[in-house]
């Protein structure tokens, strides 16, 4: 699993949050764990393979916010109380 984070300015609610979210699962169909943080300025999710931040761009610049960066890594699932 992959592990997507966005760096994203313009979100003011609960309902920004939920737009972002909206626009990831329809720009990445097999995106799991959407979420967003106005606080933060940043949204993450998941995926079995890499994206490509020219789809994500497009997609957060349609809804009216600004797509500042986004940033991969590797992602492993842990186990109860942090095990594997």
């Amino acid at each position: 699993m992959i592990r997507t984070t966005l760096k994203i300015d313009g979100m003011m609610c609960s309902m920004c949050e939920a737009h972002i979210c909206d626009a990831i699962r329809k720009a990445v169909p097999g995106a799991k764990k959407t979420t967003a943080s106005r606080a933060k300025k940043e949204a993450s999710f998941l995926t079995e393979e890499a994206v490509d931040a020219a789809v994500l761009k497009k997609a957060i610049d349609d809804t009216g916010y600004t797509f500042l960066g986004a940033q991969s890594e590797p992602y492993e699932k842990k186990g109860l109380f942090g095990r594997k």
